[in-house]
């Protein structure tokens, strides 16, 4: 290895051209970019007739290359820079060559790649490498991109900004400030400089953080994309809920065939010479009996020694031997294992083909049938399991290998063969010689002449991975032995050097089967040989003389590599190099490239002979070997836009977008061959038109082994011309091969139907994309056989995918900057954008058993995100063309055209007195107040205790407060007994109480100033607090977060006075203010809504009468107890209602889940409320602790009401997943509710005891986009469950309005839920931030309808629907179905998406997932993912992201972000603070792990 690898060192760029052959443009062209794509629409049409072809040679400088470096400049004047993904430092892999072992290269074919190793630029190259890519980073990609995706600009502030950045010119490149903290790693990329006006931190401030990286990025990101693009294609949307994707319109000025329909050509007649044998088998009987000692086979070593000749003497009498052993020793005499007809495996080493000859030759003679395939190298090799399913559907028993073989393959404890996944059971059975029983004396194998009986079978792995086989039967076999023989003139005794793999293909006709027939000698060169010295083929060309040679543009490459240290070669003695791939577009620039450097050295051009060939029909053409040299081959410049459409023009080298292709001879003798369309009926193509080439001769493939229907498709086709009448009786075979036939029938392959991808209506193969990939910089960062194309189907169209594998020595940058390049010459050359490009790390694609890349299994590791990039880039902005057209808003719908809303209540409630707390806590009898913790309880109290201890609090703040009637005090208390005290303490002072979180000791610096802001924002005059938190709130930890010197009087209620307050206070006016209700939504907002003493004893009795609580009932609140119902139910309800109340506060599950649960069976609860972030602890906490909580005595079967107090929509998943955990503790699922409530109205649903169970309804959730609300069956597409919320409570009567009209709305639209109770909020306290925005929450009219009600916006979509199901007093029942917050709620497009949608989707796209955030920015949707798992699989969230998100919601996410788990901010209620998230990643403080910037 060492010495290759020191030949290739220092040496100038060869060859790895692709033939696309494309030169500098002119000047005239450069100075208009879009010069040359007019051109080329407008060509003039030709007739193929009249084509013109070339047969010049072109010069070894590397065309292709120049033109791809063509294709970037021309784009200099428009200057695009590409946002580079921000990486964290421990991703980055900086590692020197030695760390990696270059590619195993030992084999492959053209879609498998080879030999991975590079060939630096000469300096000349590099310093013009340099020129272009400080012009390439600079431009816009043309493809057409839909308009829709940047129309709807964000809201307010930041729409502003991106309109106005957009519209500004970008200034020269600077730099990006340096990292701010050292675990975040941003490379520098070529950053945009934003004039200086608009970076005025007074305009910036309420957007984004000037300082930040992430929102230059993102701006800059924005400018890209709102780069001038194509003129979008014509879109429509039709708003009857069938959201219609674009349908592309052809383009009027495409080019279309105008050639007559074509004449089936005819190959030269089979010509029938009279010693031909009339089998393969008699002809080994006849070299093997009158040529004993002629040499049929050398095999070399790997140091190109030779190891062992066969000659046909031994071949004959060991295939014999083998034969009988195959039929007569495996199984017993009445049980043979093996019958003639059988199928058996041939597992046989690159190394052995001796071995494998014989075998293949015994099988013939025991007329069973051989399967040729790999050596399985491990147990879970790729595709070994598809070709396992193979043998399995074969039949295959019995597998032959060599001693060797067989002692290499991987074995089992006790030293058996362990049965590979997916495969049958074999038995395994070693062909050497001396291992065999001799045939006895009478025992001869019977030959026949060929006939119809299946010789052999050749697997074939398909597009998808899926292996087939193709049988080829007796009769076929021989007739292309003849074929060959007759095409390529072979003669008895010609030396062969065969580099191919001898298994499959052209190398097994060749190397194995046509030389039997004609007694040659081949000479076989390993591929560990190649690998080791890449000249090996041609040394022993020189050494032995040989006459022909069968290699892959591949093997030329690389000789071409080698060949320096070389002087004395000469290859005169060569009459035919059969190129194998020759029929690959880019295997020309191998042939010219190996002809100019090795026509000195004796080899003639016209030696060089493509062939193209397929396993279903074997040799489908070949280029014959003249002795005539002036007889150039044919040769076809082709436009690259008309082959996109199947079309053939001729253009002129000049051009950018041309290919180039050379023929493939001349259609094999006695064979027919025709070119069809290649999809829907086999109809006959035109002549200026490309199709797949199909094939009418006795020499093809006959079936698919037991695919019946595929192989009537393939095998059976029956071309017709455009009347419908067919053109043959006899069946024609399709080759998988496009490409037309020329002038003189010459045939040309453009391209394999496996590698064909539609893109928007248009062809593209996928070898010219790999081609042009490479040449934008060959081999500097990727190597060159180690890069797959294929296309994946995103949204109803393929979209382009490209993975290469990295250099380890290329650098970040280096590697960002390469595939921006990559995509900007793709999108030049080929007119189509890409969109995703993966980088790899070396050596991690997995291979083919013959080294190459394995394209199936590398796409399904891309689509189930195993494919671990190290780097990668997405273009869906690019790419997506066919988005449904945004929606346009409606006009203002009248009074006169709606549909008026239904109007709403809960059952009736008696009105009564005001404030009752005071009479209840004195006038009822003891009921304990009860604090779980650690399952003991950790303090009770009765109601009468309770009053003692607030009479007392009330004295103190009198005391020592000095505190007027209303005056405001903050109580900073941890969940307890004291909270309570003191809030009714307040009340008896006449003082307004406030509730605060108290500050959290070891996180003291990010929750302190959210304190302190309630304290001022509250204007509190006193806070009250435990003697602890006192001591804490003064602290030195304090002082660096706050001013502890602006706090106001601090007491500490650890030590009360004594003593009564010389009076109770009554309030004399029920409206008068009873406690402020703070609270942070979660978007952000801090407000605090004022509770009068009505409304929190109207907000109490609707609460007992739909929960039934009384006296006797025990409930558990598992809540924080800081605001709304879980304050009220934690301090009010069991005062009012005089039922016994187990508080247990959440912080304590985080040490013991099962606290909550414990308490609930312990105490017999039969109510008991919870928030979700209790019930996700439980069901995370407790999954697996089912059966040692039953056994502990835990049931929960007398719970009857399990009520989660949340302020959004119902999240189905948990809490099915929550009863389903715990049905089996006694949890009646029927139990599990939730309740809804918001600032106005802390509950406006909650479950009762007496109501019907909640209903789940199917809405469409794309008719939800559109604020329309269909109902759909479960499991129909685009359905989206919904959960009602709970029962309406008493007193309260809803109804649903349009937002921005405030209008009644019908039963079918979605709108804001406006509530009308007694227990409604009196108003703000204060808003902190946008006061004059809410002003019309708590007092809000409808515009036309009941304009008299007063009602209170709840900010919440929702709708209502009557239901079937009847309540307690027989009505039908009203259910309350809420969908999201107004607030939170995503206007893109035109349409309203609610984040928790997008989330679900996204979480469900890879196991690695646990949480998800979306949020916008300007007109961009940001995604942030929590990564569970190794910082290696950031990267294969991206496409995976990306693609849900465009499948479920037509929507083109516009940055992802990988972070680690606990990073998106979740509050008390367990709901996510989307607009913190968003703030933190635009200041850059969330550390991500990656972020990728999609264009």
């Amino acid at each position: 290895m060492s010495q290759y690898c020191k030949i290739t060192e220092g040496l100038e760029v060869v060859a790895w051209l692709s033939s696309h052959t494309l030169t500098t443009i002119s000047q005239r062209d450069s100075s208009h970019p879009r010069h040359c794509k007019h051109q080329l629409g407008g060509q003039r049409l030709v007739n193929t007739d009249s084509l013109h072809f070339i047969s010049r040679f072109f010069s070894s400088s590397d065309v292709h290359t120049e033109a791809v470096q063509a294709a970037l400049a021309k784009h200099k004047e428009r200057k695009m820079a590409v946002p580079m993904p921000s990486k964290r430092r421990s991703l980055v892999v900086q590692t020197s060559m030695d760390a990696y072992t270059p590619p195993d290269t030992s084999s492959g074919s053209e879609e498998e790649g080879g030999q991975g190793e590079g060939t630096p630029t000469s300096s000349q190259g590099s310093v013009s490498m340099e020129h272009w890519i400080s012009r390439a980073i600079h431009q816009g990609s043309t493809t057409s991109s839909s308009s829709s995706s940047t129309q709807s600009g964000g809201s307010g502030a930041a729409g502003r900004l991106a309109d106005v950045l957009a519209q500004t010119h970008v200034g020269k490149s600077g730099n990006s400030p340096s990292p701010s903290s050292a675990s975040t790693y941003i490379p520098q990329p070529v950053t945009l400089t934003l004039p200086a006006m608009l970076l005025n931190p007074a305009s910036l401030a309420c957007v984004f953080p000037v300082s930040s990286r992430v929102s230059a990025k993102i701006q800059q990101l924005v400018n890209t994309l709102k780069q001038p693009r194509r003129p979008p294609l014509r879109e429509f949307f039709v708003d009857d809920f069938e959201e219609l994707l674009e349908v592309q319109q052809p383009d009027p000025n495409q080019p279309r065939p105008e050639g007559a329909q074509m004449v089936a050509i005819r190959g030269e007649p089979l010509g029938v010479v009279t010693n031909w044998p009339p089998s393969l088998e008699a002809a080994l009987q006849r070299w093997g009996t009158i040529s004993p000692k002629a040499p049929c086979l050398t095999t070399m070593d790997t140091n190109g020694k030779p190891l062992y000749v066969l000659t046909y003497g031994k071949l004959w009498s060991r295939s014999i031997k083998v034969a009988y052993n195959i039929l007569h020793k495996l199984g017993t005499k009445q049980e043979p294992m093996v019958r003639p007809g059988d199928r058996v495996a041939l597992v046989f080493p690159n190394n052995d083909p001796a071995a494998f000859m014989v075998a293949f030759y015994g099988c013939l003679l025991a007329e069973v049938v051989p399967v040729p395939i790999e050596v399985p190298l491990t147990r879970k090799d790729a595709g070994s399991q598809q070709i396992g399913f193979l043998l399995g559907s074969c039949g295959v028993t019995v597998a032959l290998t060599s001693d060797a073989c067989h002692k290499g393959l991987p074995k089992g404890p006790t030293g058996e063969i362990p049965q590979f996944k997916g495969w049958p059971k074999l038995l395994w059975f070693v062909t050497e010689s001396k291992h065999l029983s001799k045939p006895p004396r009478d025992w001869f194998p019977h030959i026949k002449d060929a006939n119809n009986d299946t010789a052999y079978i050749e697997y074939k792995t398909c597009k998808d991975g899926s292996v087939l086989g193709v049988t080829v039967t007796r009769i076929a076999l021989l007739t292309h032995c003849q074929a060959l023989t007759q095409s390529c003139g072979y003669t008895e005794a010609e030396i062969i050097v065969n580099v191919l793999d001898f298994k499959k293909d052209v190398g097994l006709w060749h190397g194995i089967l046509t030389s039997v027939m004609n007694m040659m000698h081949v000479i076989s060169i390993p591929y560990s040989l190649m690998k080791v010295n890449p000249l090996s083929w041609i040394q022993k060309v020189c050494q032995y003389k040989a006459k022909v040679a069968c290699v892959k543009s591949r093997d030329m490459h690389w000789a071409l590599v080698a060949h320096r240290d070389q002087r004395d070669i000469n290859l005169s003695s060569l009459r035919m190099l059969v190129v194998a791939d020759g029929s690959n577009p880019w295997s020309i620039s191998s042939c010219d490239a190996f002809l100019n450097v090795f026509q000195s050295k004796g080899l003639r051009p016209e030696v060089i002979c493509p062939c193209a060939s397929s396993a279903e029909a074997l040799t489908v053409a070949i280029r014959r070997p003249t002795d005539d040299s002036n007889q150039p081959p044919g040769r076809g410049v082709l436009s690259m836009q008309g082959l996109s459409y199947g079309v053939i023009r001729v253009d002129s080298e000049e051009r950018l977008s041309v290919l180039t292709v050379q023929d493939v001879g001349t259609v094999m003798p006695g064979a027919l061959m025709c070119v069809v369309k290649p999809e829907g009926v086999p109809q006959l193509c035109r002549t200026d038109e490309i199709g797949e080439l199909c094939v009418c001769s006795i020499a093809t493939g006959m079936s698919y082994y037991g695919l019946s229907g595929m192989t009537k498709n393939t095998f059976e086709v029956f071309p017709t011309s455009s009347s419908g009448a067919p053109i043959s009786e006899y069946p024609f075979t399709r080759t998988g091969l496009l490409g037309f036939i020329g002038p003189g029938g010459l045939v040309f392959v453009s391209g394999k139907m496996d590698g064909l991808m539609v893109v928007s209506g248009r062809r593209h193969n996928a070898d010219d994309i790999v081609a042009t990939a490479l040449a934008v910089e060959p081999m500097k960062f990727v190597y060159r056989g180690r890069i797959a194309v294929f296309s994946v189907t995103v949204l109803h169209d393929e979209r382009i995918v490209v993975v290469a594998e990295q250099r380890p020595d290329s650098t970040e940058e280096d590697s960002f900057q390469w595939m921006s390049r990559v995509l900007q010459a793709i999108d030049s050359i080929h007119n189509v954008g890409v969109f995703c490009l993966a980088l790899v790390p070396a050596n991690t694609l997995p291979k083919t058993p013959l080294g190459g890349i394995h394209l199936s299994e590398t796409k399904q590791l891309f689509l189930e995100g195993s494919l671990h990039p190290c780097n990668v880039l997405m273009c869906p902005h690019t790419c997506v063309t066919n988005l449904p057209k945004p929606r346009q808003k409606q006009p203002e719908i009248g009074p006169a055209s709606v549909m008026v809303g239904n109007l709403v209540s809960g059952k009736r409630i008696a009105q009564h007195g005001a404030s009752i707390f005071i009479h209840h806590s004195l006038s009822l009898p003891s009921h304990s107040f009860l604090t779980s913790s650690k399952q003991t309880v950790l303090s009770s109290l009765t109601c009468l205790q309770l009053h003692k201890r607030a009479e007392k609090i009330a004295a103190m703040l009198m005391e020592r407060g000095h505190l007027q009637d209303g005056d405001h005090v903050a109580l900073v208390y941890p969940p307890g007994i004291d909270l309570i005290a003191a809030f009714y303490g307040c009340l008896y002072a006449g003082c307004v109480p406030i509730t605060v979180r108290p500050p959290h000791p070891q996180n003291i610096a990010t929750t302190l100033p959210t304190v302190k802001m309630i304290v001022e924002v509250s204007r509190s005059a006193c806070v009250m607090t435990s003697q602890v938190i006192s001591k804490l709130l003064k602290s030195k930890e304090a002082s660096a977060a706050v001013d502890v010197r602006a706090w106001p009087p601090v007491l500490d209620t650890d030590d009360l006075p004594k003593k009564k307050p010389p009076q109770l206070y009554k309030p004399s006016n029920p409206d008068t203010l009873a406690y402020l209700d703070f609270s942070v939504s979660t978007t952000g907002m801090l407000a605090g809504v004022k509770m009068s003493h009505t409304a929190t004893s109207a907000f109490c009795r609707s609460i007992k009468l739909q929960c039934e609580l009384y006296p006797s009932r025990e409930v558990a609140i598992c809540l924080d107890p800081y605001c709304g119902l879980g304050f009220v139910l934690w301090c009010l309800c069991s005062v009012y209602s005089g039922h016994q109340s187990i508080l247990i506060p959440p912080s304590e599950l985080e040490v013991n889940p099962a606290l909550w649960l414990l308490a609930v069976s312990q105490f017999r609860v039969r109510d008991t409320f919870c928030s979700y972030s209790v019930m996700e602890l439980c069901t995370k906490g407790l999954g697996l602790q089912t059966e040692s909580l039953k056994s502990r005595g835990l049931d929960l079967s007398r719970v009857r009401t399990c009520v989660v107090v949340a302020e959004e929509r119902p999240r189905i998943a948990l809490t099915q997943s929550f009863s389903k955990l715990f049905k089996d503790l006694g949890l009646h699922p029927r139990a599990v509710s939730t309740s809804f409530g918001c600032r106005v109205n802390l509950a406006i649903c909650l479950q009762g005891t007496s109501g019907p169970d909640p209903t789940t309804v199917y809405v469409d959730m794309r008719a939800l986009r559109h604020d329309r609300v269909r109902l759909v069956e479960r499991g129909s597409p685009h359905s989206l469950p919904l959960m009602e919320s709970g029962k309406i409570l008493p007193g309260v009567r809803i109804i649903i309005a349009n937002p921005e009209t405030k209008g009644p709305l019908g039963d079918s639209h979605l709108g804001e839920i406006w509530v009308h109770c007694a227990h409604n909020g009196s108003g703000y306290f204060t808003v902190y931030g946008d006061e004059a925005l809410q002003s019309d929450h708590f007092n809000s009219r409808l515009s036309f309808g009941d304009t008299q009600t007063v009602w209170a916006r709840t900010g919440y979509l929702g709708f209502l629907r009557r239901t079937e199901l009847t309540d307690a007093s027989g009505e039908r029942h009203d259910a309350l179905y809420v969908v999201g917050a107004l607030d939170e709620a995503m206007e893109l497009r035109g349409m309203r998406y609610h984040p928790i949608d997008i989330e679900t989707s996204v979480i469900r796209t890879h196991k690695s997932i646990m949480e998800c955030a979306v949020f916008p920015w300007t007109n961009l949707l940001v995604v942030v993912v929590e990564l569970e798992g190794s910082e290696q699989e950031a990267l294969d969230l991206v496409p995976l992201v990306t693609n849900a998100v465009l499948e479920e919601h037509y929507l083109i996410v516009g940055v992802v972000v990988v972070v680690d788990i606990g990073v998106i901010p979740i509050n008390s209620r367990g709901e996510k603070q989307r607009m913190h998230l968003r703030d933190g990643f635009l200041a850059d403080q969330l550390d991500p792990i990656y972020v990728a910037y999609n264009m």
